[in-house]
């Protein structure tokens, strides 16, 4: 007798965990939808495309293009908070800092929450809530050092009535989803299937679509996928990279070892939106080469201008 309960025991859990294996591979799996995606490669305008344009079509692309920043930070990276906050995100039309905890430091949205998935997404909830008139939304973390020029640049001729989910793509098994380190993109029609995704807890529940918790990233491209919503590769009009995972010195040691002879071409695109892994300092040092450091009597030949948000002291 408790030789069968014993067999009978064995049978139980290896069927729950039989059960699980196939719960985990119902919620990597991209369904009937994902199959017919294409993978995009979503391309900034080149300066042909540009000079297309008549003055009045920039005139108009140039002072409609805004990006609401939504930046999570934590007391304990207090430092990469405060230099997000003096640097980068004074070029967002509107940075809103989303936290786990108060901090009478800086300003910020307490959420409330430790866990980083449910933190990120009440943090997105809030942002759509708050949105106004704003159409492009872009996640980052504060370690994230982002040009929000070039990533105006790269929208510009883009549908935020569409459903753009885009970055720096990676794919795991049948999985693609966005680098969260690079950097995530959302259109307003893309936040906006999200946030009905975050209603319904058969597509996107709270505490996650396995018994395995997956990363937050992964979550995020499960949620979307539910909505027709697909990860899309962003790059320059040459095919090259916007959306980095390493810093500056990073991608210039990966140049030099692939490519010796011609280091700068082959280590990153001139209209980069985003680089990871730098410290505080460096990121003030980027900033500085970025925009004030400059040829006097050098002009740039650049065919709009994005001007800054009203009343902001950006550089």
């Amino acid at each position: 007798m408790p030789s069968q309960s014993s067999s009978f025991m064995k049978g139980m859990i290896l069927g729950a965990l039989f059960c699980v294996f196939l719960s985990l591979l119902e919620s990597l799996s991209p369904g009937s939808s994902t199959e017919l995606h294409q993978h995009h490669h979503v391309r900034a305008p080149s300066k042909v495309d540009l000079q297309g344009l008549s003055e009045a079509k920039k005139l108009e692309l140039s002072q409609k293009m805004q990006v609401y920043c939504a930046i999570m930070v934590q007391p304990k990276i207090l430092a990469f908070w405060a230099t997000a906050n003096n640097t980068w995100a004074k070029h967002c039309d509107k940075a809103v800092y989303y936290t786990s905890e108060p901090d009478k430091a800086l300003e910020a949205v307490d959420l409330h929450e430790k866990d980083e998935w449910l933190r990120v997404r009440k943090a997105l909830i809030h942002t759509f809530q708050n949105a106004g008139e704003m159409r492009w939304f872009f996640l980052a973390k504060a370690t994230t050092f982002a040009i929000i020029e070039n990533l105006k640049l790269l929208l510009l001729d883009k549908d935020s009535s569409q459903p753009f989910y885009l970055g720096r793509a990676v794919k795991s098994g049948q999985l693609e989803y966005i680098e969260y380190n690079s950097g995530v993109v959302l259109s307003y029609q893309a936040l906006r299937q999200l946030v009905l995704a975050f209603q319904d807890p058969l597509k996107c529940p709270e505490q996650g679509h396995s018994l395995w918790k997956l990363s937050l990233e992964k979550e995020l491209a499960l949620c979307l996928k539910y909505g027709g919503v697909f990860a899309e590769n962003g790059e320059d009009f040459q095919g090259k990279m916007l959306f980095n995972s390493k810093n500056i010195n990073g991608l210039i040691s990966d140049s030099r070892a692939k490519n010796p002879t011609n280091v700068v071409e082959g280590c990153c695109s001139d209209m980069a939106i985003t680089f990871t892994g730098m410290s505080p300092s460096q990121m003030q040092v980027m900033m500085f080469g970025v925009y004030r450091l400059r040829p006097y009597g050098h002009i740039f030949h650049d065919s709009l201008i994005f001007m800054p948000p009203e009343g902001s002291d950006n550089d």
